[in-house]
């Protein structure tokens, strides 16, 4: 049976159950009943692939072949949600018209089980693929959508008025700087051996190290190593396509791409002790340039806050650099000191998106990351020319930064800097501000 919570007599007032009394903890491999339906990564069609089946209500839970939930790091409020009362345990999206706005063509890396690890090739188009199974019951959910709409950025506003874009109808629309774009939303869909195999692990050990780190939630890792796919409760990604998106994977067409690592404060909030928001803003700025002169633009947008350390981490490191005093040549090291590592982001997954975009080269690479560069090149994309950051758009305070990030290797085509130079680029200080007094050894 696999570990079960034995049954419960619930008292006379309790409210109606939303779920059965027998618990299923965990599941085994040639268990009483299990029957996985077949899930061939890399095959060459979705209907040969099978479908990805997390869902553990009814029978759907012994016909699972994958690990999870839909919906990464927000199927957590989709419990709280049943647990409130406000939605159905049970409950089945209606996917009617919710299709792509724009149909990818079919790439030969959505079947190279070594290509694409880290998200379903198909999954932005199971209504269509497994129109029959949907219609048999089968809880089966997009994990990629594609819509179109319309944005506005303060800096592209600017950069119209500036002169530097024009308004040209079709992807700058307006005056005010108003751009139409294409955009599709990944959840990560993680197939465990090609995972395993790009962080040079064997799949045994990764599949530990999320269960002890997960604080044991998901025991199949450990007890259903048949199943080889992990939908994780972590961010996704999002792509931005300026022009047309069928020009994304013609190599006829010039192509500019930003790859843009998720920072709340700068992005959204726009401090100013990173360059982030000016560099996402200039990537844009690039993409649309390149797309209106014939070209492709593209964005790609990960939700992989503070280097994936997270915002707490990432403010507590803010902390230690102010009151430390804030040297570019102790910037990682006070990283370190909280996280015990300089970045988390882990790029090996990264170029997933880029293939199943279809792309096979960059013209214009708007990064300066020097783990981005070797990552895309790695996975056999060329990349023609890298772009840094303008001088005229780092802040100052971000000096301390974008310095030691040149110092370790990051790109530039200005000055590097020796450690005892970095020893000199010094942040702003807390001087006029109200702060906790600490002792600082």
């Amino acid at each position: 049976m696999g570990d079960v919570v034995p049954e419960t007599e619930a008292p006379a007032d309790a409210p109606t159950p939303r779920y059965s009394t027998h618990i299923v903890l965990t599941t085994y491999p040639g268990q009483s009943g299990i029957d996985p339906v077949p899930l061939n990564w890399g095959a060459a069609d979705a209907q040969s692939r099978g479908p990805v089946l997390v869902s553990r209500s009814g029978p759907l839970l012994k016909r699972r072949n994958a690990l999870g939930a839909h919906g990464g790091s927000y199927s957590i409020y989709n419990a709280l949600a049943i647990a409130a009362g406000d939605l159905a345990a049970d409950f089945r999206p209606d996917l009617r018209n919710s299709e792509p706005t724009f149909r990818f063509p079919w790439q030969p890396a959505w079947a190279d089980a070594h290509r694409i690890v880290s998200m379903d090739p198909y999954g932005h188009d199971v209504v269509e693929q497994f129109r029959a199974e949907l219609a048999a019951g089968w809880d089966i959910r997009p994990t990629m959508a594609v819509t179109r709409a319309n944005m506005k950025l303060a800096e592209i506003g600017e950069a119209v008025r500036a002169g530097q874009l024009e308004v040209d109808g079709s992807i700058v629309v307006d005056a005010a700087g108003e751009v139409r774009v294409t955009k599709v939303a990944v959840e990560p869909v993680w197939y465990l051996p090609g995972v395993a195999e790009r962080f040079g692990c064997d799949e045994g050990t990764l599949r530990r190290a999320l269960f002890e780190h997960t604080g044991g939630s998901y025991p199949e890792l450990i007890t259903r190593p048949d199943l080889k796919v992990f939908l994780p409760p972590i961010g996704g990604l999002t792509v931005y396509i300026f022009g047309p998106p069928e020009r994304v994977s013609d190599e006829k067409v010039k192509l500019a791409l930003r790859i843009h690592d998720e920072c709340n404060g700068s992005d959204v909030f726009q401090s100013d002790i990173c360059t982030c928001r000016p560099y996402l803003a200039f990537g844009i700025r690039e993409a649309i340039r390149e797309a209106q002169a014939g070209g492709s633009g593209v964005v790609i947008y990960f939700r992989k806050e503070g280097r994936a350390l997270g915002e707490v981490v990432k403010y507590l490191v803010y902390n230690a650099r102010k009151r430390g005093g804030d040297t570019a040549d102790k910037y990682f090291t006070r990283t370190e000191n909280i996280a015990g590592v300089r970045d988390m982001r882990f790029q090996a997954l990264m170029p997933d998106i880029l293939h199943w975009l279809g792309i096979k080269k960059i013209d214009r690479m708007l990064s300066m990351s020097n783990m981005k560069y070797d990552a895309i090149v790695q996975s056999g994309i060329r990349i023609l020319e890298r772009v840094p950051i303008p001088d005229e758009m780092i802040p100052s305070d971000s000096r301390v930064e974008i310095d030691a990030k040149i110092n370790a290797g990051y790109f530039t085509t200005g000055k590097q800097y020796s450690m005892d130079e970095l020893a000199q680029v010094k942040g702003r200080g807390w001087e006029k501000w109200e702060d906790v007094t600490h002792s600082i050894d």
